[in-house]
Protein backbone atom coordinates (compact mmCIF):
# COMPACT_ATOMS: atom_id res chain seq x y z
CA UNK A 1 0.00 0.00 0.00
CA UNK A 2 1.34 3.44 -0.91
CA UNK A 3 1.38 6.12 1.78
CA UNK A 4 -0.42 8.43 -0.66
CA UNK A 5 -3.46 6.13 -0.40
CA UNK A 6 -3.84 7.41 3.18
CA UNK A 7 -4.29 11.00 2.04
CA UNK A 8 -7.53 12.96 2.09
CA UNK A 9 -8.50 16.63 2.12
CA UNK A 10 -10.10 17.98 5.28
CA UNK A 11 -11.50 21.51 5.62
CA UNK A 12 -9.62 23.10 8.54
CA UNK A 13 -12.82 24.15 10.28
CA UNK A 14 -13.74 20.48 10.81
CA UNK A 15 -10.77 19.93 13.15
CA UNK A 16 -12.43 19.95 16.57
CA UNK A 17 -10.77 22.45 18.89
CA UNK A 18 -12.94 21.78 21.94
CA UNK A 19 -14.76 18.76 23.36
CA UNK A 20 -18.57 18.89 23.32
CA UNK A 21 -20.35 20.16 26.44
CA UNK A 22 -21.29 16.56 27.28
CA UNK A 23 -19.05 13.66 26.33
CA UNK A 24 -21.75 11.43 24.89
CA UNK A 25 -23.31 14.27 22.87
CA UNK A 26 -20.77 13.63 20.10
CA UNK A 27 -22.11 12.38 16.80
CA UNK A 28 -21.70 8.73 15.86
CA UNK A 29 -21.42 7.53 12.26
CA UNK A 30 -22.48 3.87 12.17
CA UNK A 31 -21.32 1.77 9.20
CA UNK A 32 -22.71 -1.75 8.81
CA UNK A 33 -20.31 -3.91 6.78
CA UNK A 34 -22.85 -6.65 6.16
CA UNK A 35 -25.58 -4.46 4.69
CA UNK A 36 -23.47 -1.54 3.49
CA UNK A 37 -25.85 0.78 5.33
CA UNK A 38 -24.96 3.93 7.23
CA UNK A 39 -26.75 5.52 10.19
CA UNK A 40 -26.20 8.93 11.76
CA UNK A 41 -26.60 8.61 15.51
CA UNK A 42 -25.52 10.28 18.73
CA UNK A 43 -22.89 8.62 20.90
CA UNK A 44 -25.42 8.12 23.67
CA UNK A 45 -27.14 5.67 21.26
CA UNK A 46 -24.12 3.34 21.33
CA UNK A 47 -25.63 0.72 23.70
CA UNK A 48 -28.52 0.21 21.27
CA UNK A 49 -26.07 -0.41 18.42
CA UNK A 50 -23.83 -2.92 20.24
CA UNK A 51 -26.28 -5.02 22.23
CA UNK A 52 -24.78 -8.49 22.58
CA UNK A 53 -21.19 -7.31 22.22
CA UNK A 54 -18.50 -7.35 24.90
CA UNK A 55 -17.03 -3.84 24.83
CA UNK A 56 -13.29 -3.61 25.55
CA UNK A 57 -11.73 -0.30 26.63
CA UNK A 58 -8.17 0.87 27.20
CA UNK A 59 -7.87 2.24 30.75
CA UNK A 60 -4.49 3.95 30.35
CA UNK A 61 -4.13 7.41 31.88
CA UNK A 62 -2.25 10.30 30.29
CA UNK A 63 0.64 11.66 32.37
CA UNK A 64 1.57 15.39 32.44
CA UNK A 65 4.50 14.61 30.21
CA UNK A 66 5.05 17.76 28.14
CA UNK A 67 7.82 19.78 29.80
CA UNK A 68 8.70 23.34 28.80
CA UNK A 69 12.39 23.72 29.62
CA UNK A 70 15.28 26.14 29.51
CA UNK A 71 18.73 25.18 28.29
CA UNK A 72 21.89 26.19 30.13
CA UNK A 73 22.59 28.58 27.24
CA UNK A 74 19.28 30.32 27.90
CA UNK A 75 17.40 28.96 24.89
CA UNK A 76 14.12 27.13 25.15
CA UNK A 77 13.56 23.40 24.75
CA UNK A 78 10.62 21.03 24.99
CA UNK A 79 10.66 17.43 26.18
CA UNK A 80 7.78 15.00 25.76
CA UNK A 81 8.20 11.98 28.02
CA UNK A 82 7.11 8.85 26.16
CA UNK A 83 7.95 5.83 28.30
CA UNK A 84 9.62 5.19 31.69
CA UNK A 85 12.73 3.04 31.41
CA UNK A 86 13.38 2.63 35.14
CA UNK A 87 15.75 4.36 37.54
CA UNK A 88 14.33 7.79 36.71
CA UNK A 89 15.15 7.37 33.02
CA UNK A 90 12.65 7.90 30.20
CA UNK A 91 12.47 7.65 26.46
CA UNK A 92 11.43 11.08 25.24
CA UNK A 93 11.01 13.33 22.24
CA UNK A 94 13.02 16.54 22.54
CA UNK A 95 13.32 19.65 20.43
CA UNK A 96 15.13 21.42 18.96
CA UNK A 97 16.74 18.00 18.78
CA UNK A 98 19.59 18.90 16.43
CA UNK A 99 20.80 21.64 18.77
CA UNK A 100 20.70 19.53 21.91
CA UNK A 101 23.74 17.64 23.18
CA UNK A 102 24.16 14.64 25.45
CA UNK A 103 25.06 15.77 28.96
CA UNK A 104 22.95 18.94 28.85
CA UNK A 105 20.77 19.61 31.87
CA UNK A 106 17.46 21.29 31.16
CA UNK A 107 15.46 23.03 33.85
CA UNK A 108 11.72 23.67 33.75
CA UNK A 109 10.50 27.21 33.28
CA UNK A 110 7.33 29.09 34.05
CA UNK A 111 5.07 30.83 31.56
CA UNK A 112 7.22 33.96 31.66
CA UNK A 113 10.31 31.93 30.78
CA UNK A 114 11.96 32.05 34.21
CA UNK A 115 13.48 28.87 35.60
CA UNK A 116 11.64 27.13 38.41
CA UNK A 117 13.96 26.02 41.20
CA UNK A 118 11.68 23.27 42.52
CA UNK A 119 10.75 21.83 39.12
CA UNK A 120 12.39 18.61 37.88
CA UNK A 121 15.67 18.77 36.00
CA UNK A 122 15.96 16.76 32.77
CA UNK A 123 19.39 15.47 31.81
CA UNK A 124 19.93 14.43 28.21
CA UNK A 125 21.74 11.09 28.21
CA UNK A 126 21.73 9.70 24.68
CA UNK A 127 20.32 10.63 21.28
CA UNK A 128 18.30 7.71 19.86
CA UNK A 129 17.48 9.18 16.45
CA UNK A 130 14.32 10.68 14.94
CA UNK A 131 14.15 13.27 17.72
CA UNK A 132 14.12 10.60 20.44
CA UNK A 133 16.35 10.82 23.52
CA UNK A 134 17.09 8.79 26.58
CA UNK A 135 16.79 11.23 29.46
CA UNK A 136 16.98 11.21 33.24
CA UNK A 137 14.33 13.12 35.17
CA UNK A 138 15.22 14.33 38.65
CA UNK A 139 11.92 14.48 40.52
CA UNK A 140 8.37 13.80 39.43
CA UNK A 141 7.23 15.04 36.01
CA UNK A 142 5.05 18.10 36.55
CA UNK A 143 4.35 19.26 33.05
CA UNK A 144 1.22 19.65 30.99
CA UNK A 145 -0.95 17.10 29.26
CA UNK A 146 0.54 16.58 25.79
CA UNK A 147 -2.30 17.76 23.56
CA UNK A 148 -1.86 17.23 19.80
CA UNK A 149 -0.46 20.24 17.90
CA UNK A 150 -3.66 20.74 15.89
CA UNK A 151 -5.52 21.69 19.12
CA UNK A 152 -4.66 25.35 19.50
CA UNK A 153 -6.29 26.00 22.90
CA UNK A 154 -6.06 23.94 26.05
CA UNK A 155 -9.42 22.77 27.45
CA UNK A 156 -10.66 24.52 30.58
CA UNK A 157 -10.99 21.11 32.26
CA UNK A 158 -7.84 18.99 31.67
CA UNK A 159 -9.81 15.86 32.58
CA UNK A 160 -11.62 16.16 29.25
CA UNK A 161 -8.41 14.75 27.72
CA UNK A 162 -8.75 11.70 29.98
CA UNK A 163 -11.30 8.92 29.66
CA UNK A 164 -13.69 8.57 32.59
CA UNK A 165 -12.30 5.06 33.19
CA UNK A 166 -8.60 6.00 33.04
CA UNK A 167 -6.62 4.52 35.94
CA UNK A 168 -3.22 3.17 34.82
CA UNK A 169 -0.89 6.19 34.39
CA UNK A 170 1.66 5.85 31.61
CA UNK A 171 0.44 7.36 28.31
CA UNK A 172 1.75 10.29 26.33
CA UNK A 173 -1.63 10.68 24.59
CA UNK A 174 -5.23 9.76 25.25
CA UNK A 175 -6.94 6.79 23.58
CA UNK A 176 -9.37 9.24 22.05
CA UNK A 177 -12.17 6.85 21.04
CA UNK A 178 -12.86 6.51 24.76
CA UNK A 179 -13.29 10.24 25.40
CA UNK A 180 -16.99 10.00 24.46
CA UNK A 181 -17.97 7.71 27.33
CA UNK A 182 -19.72 8.85 30.50
CA UNK A 183 -19.85 6.66 33.61
CA UNK A 184 -23.56 6.16 33.05
CA UNK A 185 -23.13 5.06 29.44
CA UNK A 186 -20.29 2.68 30.32
CA UNK A 187 -22.48 1.11 33.01
CA UNK A 188 -25.03 0.20 30.32
CA UNK A 189 -22.44 -1.88 28.44
CA UNK A 190 -20.99 -5.29 29.20
CA UNK A 191 -17.32 -4.30 29.24
CA UNK A 192 -13.77 -5.32 30.07
CA UNK A 193 -10.54 -3.38 30.42
CA UNK A 194 -7.09 -3.75 28.92
CA UNK A 195 -4.12 -1.38 29.27
CA UNK A 196 -1.90 -0.10 26.48
CA UNK A 197 0.25 2.93 27.21
CA UNK A 198 0.16 5.19 24.18
CA UNK A 199 3.65 6.22 23.15
CA UNK A 200 5.79 7.05 20.15
CA UNK A 201 3.83 5.05 17.60
CA UNK A 202 0.89 7.44 17.95
CA UNK A 203 3.06 10.52 17.24
CA UNK A 204 5.44 9.13 14.67
CA UNK A 205 4.46 9.74 11.03
CA UNK A 206 4.94 7.13 8.34
CA UNK A 207 8.61 6.80 7.46
CA UNK A 208 8.25 5.05 4.10
CA UNK A 209 6.33 5.54 0.88
CA UNK A 210 5.31 1.90 1.23
CA UNK A 211 3.06 1.63 4.29
CA UNK A 212 4.08 -1.93 5.17
CA UNK A 213 7.76 -0.91 5.34
CA UNK A 214 7.10 1.49 8.21
CA UNK A 215 8.62 0.19 11.44
CA UNK A 216 6.71 0.28 14.72
CA UNK A 217 8.63 0.76 17.96
CA UNK A 218 5.94 -0.97 20.00
CA UNK A 219 3.98 0.12 23.05
CA UNK A 220 3.61 -1.46 26.50
CA UNK A 221 0.44 -3.34 27.34
CA UNK A 222 -1.00 -5.54 30.08
CA UNK A 223 -4.18 -7.63 30.26
CA UNK A 224 -5.47 -9.40 33.35
CA UNK A 225 -5.94 -13.17 32.87
CA UNK A 226 -9.61 -13.03 33.89
CA UNK A 227 -10.26 -10.20 31.42
CA UNK A 228 -8.66 -12.09 28.55
CA UNK A 229 -10.62 -15.22 29.44
CA UNK A 230 -13.87 -13.26 29.06
CA UNK A 231 -12.71 -11.56 25.87
CA UNK A 232 -11.51 -14.80 24.31
CA UNK A 233 -14.82 -16.54 25.09
CA UNK A 234 -17.11 -13.68 24.02
CA UNK A 235 -19.42 -14.20 21.08
CA UNK A 236 -18.77 -10.73 19.66
CA UNK A 237 -16.20 -8.14 20.72
CA UNK A 238 -16.27 -4.37 20.24
CA UNK A 239 -12.81 -2.78 20.44
CA UNK A 240 -12.86 0.84 21.61
CA UNK A 241 -10.07 2.45 19.63
CA UNK A 242 -7.06 1.41 17.62
CA UNK A 243 -4.96 0.85 20.75
CA UNK A 244 -7.41 -1.72 22.11
CA UNK A 245 -7.57 -3.36 18.69
CA UNK A 246 -3.80 -3.82 18.53
CA UNK A 247 -3.71 -5.46 21.95
CA UNK A 248 -6.59 -7.85 21.26
CA UNK A 249 -5.23 -8.86 17.87
CA UNK A 250 -1.75 -9.36 19.38
CA UNK A 251 -3.14 -11.70 22.05
CA UNK A 252 -5.26 -13.54 19.49
CA UNK A 253 -1.98 -14.32 17.70
CA UNK A 254 -0.44 -15.85 20.81
CA UNK A 255 1.26 -12.86 22.43
CA UNK A 256 1.69 -12.97 26.24
CA UNK A 257 -0.67 -11.09 28.55
CA UNK A 258 2.00 -8.47 29.25
CA UNK A 259 4.63 -7.11 26.91
CA UNK A 260 5.03 -4.78 23.94
CA UNK A 261 2.65 -4.72 21.02
CA UNK A 262 4.53 -4.31 17.75
CA UNK A 263 1.66 -5.57 15.61
CA UNK A 264 1.27 -3.30 12.57
CA UNK A 265 -2.24 -3.75 11.20
CA UNK A 266 -2.55 -2.82 7.52
CA UNK A 267 -5.08 -3.66 4.78
CA UNK A 268 -5.12 -7.39 4.16
CA UNK A 269 -4.98 -8.26 7.86
CA UNK A 270 -7.36 -11.02 8.98
CA UNK A 271 -8.93 -9.95 12.27
CA UNK A 272 -9.11 -12.82 14.75
CA UNK A 273 -10.83 -11.32 17.80
CA UNK A 274 -12.22 -7.87 17.00
CA UNK A 275 -15.73 -8.00 15.51
CA UNK A 276 -16.59 -4.29 15.65
CA UNK A 277 -14.47 -1.14 15.88
CA UNK A 278 -15.27 2.16 17.56
CA UNK A 279 -12.86 4.89 16.54
CA UNK A 280 -12.45 8.62 16.00
CA UNK A 281 -11.60 10.13 12.61
CA UNK A 282 -7.82 10.04 12.13
CA UNK A 283 -5.18 12.17 10.47
CA UNK A 284 -4.01 11.37 6.92
CA UNK A 285 -0.87 9.25 6.41
CA UNK A 286 -1.04 7.62 9.83
CA UNK A 287 -0.82 4.03 11.00
CA UNK A 288 -4.16 4.61 12.76
CA UNK A 289 -5.94 5.30 9.47
CA UNK A 290 -4.26 2.25 7.94
CA UNK A 291 -5.75 0.12 10.73
CA UNK A 292 -9.24 1.50 10.10
CA UNK A 293 -8.85 0.75 6.39
CA UNK A 294 -7.75 -2.77 7.26
CA UNK A 295 -10.94 -3.30 9.25
CA UNK A 296 -13.51 -1.46 7.12
CA UNK A 297 -11.86 -1.77 3.69
CA UNK A 298 -9.77 0.81 1.87
CA UNK A 299 -12.41 2.11 -0.52
CA UNK A 300 -15.17 1.88 2.07
CA UNK A 301 -13.13 3.94 4.54
CA UNK A 302 -12.57 6.61 1.90
CA UNK A 303 -16.31 6.70 1.23
CA UNK A 304 -17.09 7.01 4.94
CA UNK A 305 -14.58 9.82 5.44
CA UNK A 306 -15.97 11.67 2.41
CA UNK A 307 -19.47 11.25 3.85
CA UNK A 308 -18.33 12.49 7.27
CA UNK A 309 -16.83 15.59 5.66
CA UNK A 310 -20.02 16.29 3.67
CA UNK A 311 -22.11 15.85 6.82
CA UNK A 312 -19.77 18.16 8.77
CA UNK A 313 -18.62 15.67 11.37
CA UNK A 314 -15.90 16.93 13.69
CA UNK A 315 -12.47 15.30 13.28
CA UNK A 316 -9.53 14.16 15.42
CA UNK A 317 -9.08 13.96 19.19
CA UNK A 318 -12.04 16.08 20.36
CA UNK A 319 -14.13 15.18 17.33
CA UNK A 320 -16.94 12.74 16.63
CA UNK A 321 -16.79 8.96 16.40
CA UNK A 322 -17.37 6.17 13.90
CA UNK A 323 -18.65 2.67 14.67
CA UNK A 324 -17.88 -0.06 12.14
CA UNK A 325 -19.99 -3.18 12.66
Amino acid sequence: MRASELDYDLPPELVAQHPPARRDASRLLVADRASGGVRHRTFSDLPDEVAGYLTVVNDTRVVPARLELRRESGGGAEVLLLEPLGGGEWEALARPSRRLRAGERLRARDRAGDTVSLAPVVELLEALGEGRWRVRVEGEPRGELPLPPYIRERPEDPDRYQTVYAREAGSAAAPTAGLHFTPELLARLDHERITLHVGLDTFRPLTSDVVEEHELHGERYRVEPAAWARIEAAGRVLAVGTTTTRVLESLARGAPLEGRSELFITPGCAFRRVDALLTNFHLPRTTLLALVMAFAGVERTRELYELAIRERYRFYSFGDAMLVL
